[in-house]
């Protein structure tokens, strides 16, 4: 089945290059010229993958995250030509999956767009696996891709999802944020240590009681971070 990219981009110059380009590489197409336009099309025509520009009319990427994370979790990258890292990692902090900066290469817009897509594919093939907090309060299904918190399911990011697998394959190991960022690229994370934290705080706000006081993913200072293998909670 072919797989369908949104475009949402409101230079129509960028929006004819990228669906040019993407439509070669034999990826279906979808465009909107801004974050209102996207929520239209995406709404009618569900994509596997939206790219998204920030600095856009009417909408604006963030706005754009905000309103389409409450419906789908969708993978996203971010499209910026701002070169700030607070860009990217508000993003990030909003649900996006990773974020590529203008000018870039095609090449490594296609790499970014493969790996995030087999991430988001992670956990469908035959062999699965079903993995629980010594609590049973978080549970993980790697075959259907589902998270459950206490009965509730949550709605995890493909990298959270994956963040979230390693820590409950190896409760009490710590990880050092250089570890993780390698595990992560097995299944195409290319990000930093930087962009690493912003994922953990976002996995801490939808699985800890408290994520000012995390009770699961511990902060190992200075090193790293880990599952806690016993239950603490009261």
């Amino acid at each position: 089945m072919t797989t369908t990219i949104l475009v949402v981009d409101d230079q129509s110059s960028v929006r004819h290059l990228l669906q040019e380009y993407l439509a070669e590489q034999g990826f279906r197409v979808l465009t909107a010229t801004d974050g209102q336009h996207a929520l239209v099309v995406a709404r009618h025509d569900p994509p596997d993958l939206i790219l998204l520009d920030i600095m856009m009319p009417k909408m604006d990427g963030y706005q754009f995250l905000r309103t389409y994370r409450q419906e789908r979790q969708t993978p996203i990258i971010i499209i910026t030509a701002r070169e700030e890292e607070t860009d990217a990692v508000l993003g990030l902090d909003l649900g996006a999956d990773d974020y590529i900066i203008k000018p870039f290469r095609m090449r490594e817009l296609a790499a970014r767009i493969r790996a995030v897509l087999r991430r988001g594919e992670a956990g469908t093939g035959e062999g699965f696996e079903v993995l629980r907090s010594a609590d049973d309060r978080i549970l993980l299904d790697s075959r259907t891709h589902e998270v459950t918190v206490a009965g509730q399911p949550v709605a995890l990011t493909p990298i959270e999802f994956d963040l979230l697998a390693v820590f409950l394959r190896s409760p009490g190991q710590v990880h050092t944020r250089n570890d993780l960022v390698d595990i992560l690229a097995d299944s195409g994370f290319a990000g930093m240590e930087s962009t690493l934290n912003v994922h953990i705080r976002n996995l801490r706000a939808k699985v800890e009681p408290d994520p000012s006081n995390p009770t699961y993913i511990e902060t190992v200072f200075g090193i790293g971070y880990r599952f806690h293998k016993e239950t603490r909670l009261p």
